[in-house]
């Protein structure tokens, strides 16, 4: 079954290299929390260590938020590791890398290239009840954006914490917020 918006995701064990291990974990490890999960095509390619760089950046803000990021390829552990071990912008990645080599997990989020065994970009916020609220798939030719990610998280935080707002377009922390059948609510 595909991810939908609202609904539960679906709980997957996978294996994930994270600071200089190999772990085997669970999306359930996280419950609780806040997860963003970053689906790239390939290690040891173009656009995906600008990505990965600037999650890496940005990572303690995102743990602010009580949130973890897992960024997931078809790879396997020891592709990520062996990017780690040679690759000065992936050694600062403190995040899990999770290992889809069969495409499992890639299936579920509906990023999947059957054609070429890669994933599309694919981001996914996942709230602590395991609740998918936000995603975007595109085009591998077209980087992300770790600080837009950031802000939509802010606002999913916000909207779960304050039941009966929402938040306008381009909205930071701190802006005006509206309640529907009202006007802009004051700053919060």
């Amino acid at each position: 079954m595909m991810a939908k918006i609202g609904q539960k995701i679906e709980d997957f064990s996978f294996e994930a290299f994270q600071n200089n291990a190999i772990k085997k974990l669970k999306l359930s490890s996280y419950s609780g929390k806040w997860l963003v999960l970053l689906f790239y095509p390939a290690d040891f390619t173009f656009i995906c260590p600008t990505e990965l760089a600037e999650a890496a950046d940005y990572y303690p803000e995102f743990k602010k938020l009580g949130a973890e990021i897992i960024s997931v390829s078809t790879d396997t552990v020891f592709v990520h590791k062996a990017w780690h071990d040679n690759s000065p912008t992936i050694k600062k990645i403190k995040f899990p890398m999770a290992a889809d080599p069969t495409g499992k997990i890639c299936r579920a989020f509906g990023t999947y290239i059957k054609e070429e065994g890669l994933s599309l970009r694919g981001t996914f916020i996942i709230n602590p009840q395991g609740i998918l609220k936000a995603c975007e798939i595109h085009d591998n030719s077209i980087g992300r954006s770790i600080k837009e990610i950031l802000r939509k998280l802010q606002a999913a935080v916000f909207v779960n914490k304050n039941k009966g707002l929402v938040c306008p377009a381009s909205w930071e922390p701190g802006k005006k917020t509206l309640k529907p059948g009202l006007n802009l609510v004051g700053k919060i």
